[in-house]
């Protein structure tokens, strides 16, 4: 299947803007649009998702965006924070993720939708900046354990639609359950593709991302016990997951 190809400006700052050529012609990008400040300007924003950093969620028209900026993980983040070195805008972290997530979408894989990306260079080094559609009515599967007891058949769900993403060789770096949602309707997608990348589909790898998984699920139910998530909820998982390579 042929990727599709995105569309890339690159300004006298030293300032790169990708989108897609699927994005809603509605939605003019522009340097604001990766800012939380101009959606909060324009009384945009809807809401907030704080952890270790602040993903913004706003509105444009009748539809919602997620806005997340890039943030270094473990001891790197502690001194680079946000830079990274630049090494080619094909190698940027936002590159690469917009890229397979446009891949997903040809693929018909349940994840989000890419509207743009931003790289900012400041000569050696680089950060960015992401927008997605906000996938409607969705939880992730941590929130949603805190209050819902899941049926059998969700379970069952999550297991098919992992094995999907994996049969399709789409290698996921941080599979947790915080990265795993659930809709209204019952469908499972699965987010957060920064590091990812579709490669060669190996059971080596597979077994790697789904026992990520499991200790996400185990680390968590430690932390909070009354979590609806027993260790069956994963044999049931993990059935489906298998049948679906049969």
């Amino acid at each position: 299947m042929e990727s599709t190809v995105p569309l890339i400006q690159t300004f006298a700052n030293q300032e790169t803007i990708i989108t897609s050529e699927h994005y809603p012609a509605s939605f003019e990008i522009s340097s604001d649009s990766f800012t939380p400040e101009y959606w909060q300007k324009n009384n945009k924003v809807i809401g907030q998702s704080i952890g270790r950093n602040t993903t913004y969620f706003f509105q444009q028209g009748s539809d919602k965006y997620v806005l997340r900026h890039y943030y270094r993980g473990g001891l790197p983040g502690k001194i680079f924070n946000d830079t990274y070195v630049y090494a080619g805008l094909k190698r940027t972290r936002m590159y690469k993720e917009f890229c397979l997530l446009e891949q997903l979408q040809q693929l018909d894989l349940p994840a989000p939708k890419m509207i743009g990306a931003r790289i900012l260079r400041d000569k050696h080094l680089y950060r960015g900046d992401l927008i997605m559609q906000q996938i409607p009515d969705a939880e992730d599967l941590y929130h949603l354990l805190q209050h819902t007891e899941l049926e059998k058949a969700d379970w069952h769900r999550i297991g098919r639609t992992l094995a999907d993403f994996h049969k399709a060789g789409i290698f996921h770096a941080d599979l947790n359950i915080h990265n795993v949602m659930m809709d209204m309707r019952g469908k499972v997608w699965v987010i957060d593709f920064d590091r990812g990348r579709q490669t060669q589909p190996k059971f080596s790898w597979q077994h790697s991302n789904m026992l990520r998984l499991k200790r996400s699920f185990d680390k968590e139910k430690a932390k909070h016990p009354n979590m609806f998530y027993k260790e069956d909820n994963w044999r049931t998982l993990s059935k489906a997951y298998q049948k679906r390579f049969l």
